[in-house]
């Protein structure tokens, strides 16, 4: 028997279950890349197309745990120090939470944490715990690679046609009930033709590429190991050296790409002015990634058109978040990683990864970030301790 501490975003306001807007979802087996998606031996505790990120949704992960005699404890509450996260810590054997409402796991907690075997994100991107001080500790960080990648690389392309078609105050302003095409247009553009960049092109960054290449857009990308030239010739991508030559040559700058130590702030008040006056920048990967600050003078000086995403820091972002009221801005709470099609894929990878680890089975390889003291699997090739 284990004890099982979940961190979940809030139930709907309007109350659980919501009312969906579909029956079904469609089934993906497999991704772009050819892994299976999650495989769980026994049965889902959820119908896919379920709302089961949220707390009483638990991730479908209720029967599952009863069933197996583990203590299952599903909060929302996590910051304060009083928080039902902070009193459960020091005696739970796993942690599952998510990108979206993350449970920072700093090293200060999992010094507390003196039970804790296995950190589990429901969902991908695990930045929200200390990495190093979790090898050091001993402690197995695994996310469930893959399940949501493609849903947040359907927002980025969502996001850049947003901000650059000025679609998000055109609709407000036919919600306010005028006809004011001319203030609708003023800073609409079509993509078509504008060069874009990608730093980072990973599963997302090349999932965005890929989407990307129908409107006739001139393609570009950075990252350490370059792609086959089979995939830069199939998608005509042109292939940066550094990050400095690919945002001073591209109109839309899109962010895909880890935050650790050496990424953080990548996008500064320095990087910023290397790129061209009108350039749009879009970021569903960390906030952290970008100099907050920079970004706002940056945008209210005209040099850059507009910033969108849906990370933020921290998470859930304050009321007074200064990105909340920042001009030309697209941006959305944590969602692209959680539409209710990623949810049944990410929560199907949580229930495999604790079948796995209960049952004293290896975890799959690509669901690894921490293992043995070390960065392992998908980890090591996506991140650094340093």
């Amino acid at each position: 028997m284990a004890k099982v501490l979940c961190v979940l975003y809030p139930d709907p306001q309007a109350g659980y279950p919501p009312p969906y807007a579909r029956d079904s979802i469609p089934e993906i087996k497999v991704y772009a890349d050819g892994q299976t998606a999650p495989t769980p031996q026994g049965p889902l505790g959820f119908k896919p197309g379920e709302l089961v990120g949220c707390v009483s949704g638990n991730l479908g992960l209720r029967d599952y745990m009863e069933k197996n005699g583990h203590e299952f404890i599903v909060t929302s509450d996590k910051d304060s120090p009083d928080s039902v996260f902070e009193q459960h810590l020091p005696t739970a054997d796993v942690i599952i939470s998510q990108p979206f409402w993350p449970a920072y796991l700093t090293r200060e907690r999992l010094e507390k944490a003196r039970n804790l075997k296995l950190a589990l994100t429901a969902g991908i991107g695990s930045d929200h715990v200390d990495l190093k001080a979790a090898a050091e500790k001993g402690v197995t960080v695994a996310e469930v690679t893959g399940s949501n990648c493609d849903s947040v690389a359907e927002h980025i392309v969502m996001s850049i046609l947003a901000i650059v078609r000025n679609f998000l105050p055109s609709h407000t302003l036919s919600q306010a009930g005028v006809w004011n095409i001319a203030d609708c247009v003023e800073r609409s553009y079509d993509i078509q033709g504008m060069s874009f960049g990608t730093i980072g092109a990973g599963r997302i960054g090349l999932g965005v590429l890929e989407r990307l290449k129908p409107f006739r857009m001139p393609l570009n990308y950075t990252q350490r190991h370059r792609l086959p030239a089979e995939v830069e010739e199939r998608l005509g991508l042109t292939f940066h050296p550094t990050i400095e030559s690919l945002v001073s040559s591209v109109d839309i700058v899109n962010l895909s790409i880890p935050l650790y130590p050496s990424t953080e702030n990548l996008i500064d008040a320095q990087m910023l002015a290397k790129m061209k006056r009108g350039t749009y920048i879009v970021n569903c990967a960390r906030a952290r990634l970008v100099d907050q600050q920079a970004i706002i003078e940056a945008i209210d000086a005209g040099h850059i058109a507009g910033y969108a995403g849906d990370v933020w820091f921290p998470e859930p972002a304050p009321l007074a978040h200064p990105w909340r009221n920042m001009r030309f801005n697209g941006m959305t709470p944590h969602i692209s990683g959680t539409s209710l099609s990623a949810q049944a894929r990410y929560a199907a990878g949580t229930l495999e990864i604790l079948e796995d680890f209960f049952s004293g089975r290896p975890i799959r390889e690509e669901y690894l970030i921490v293992h043995g003291h070390g960065l392992a699997g998908t980890g090591a090739k996506s991140y650094t301790l340093k």
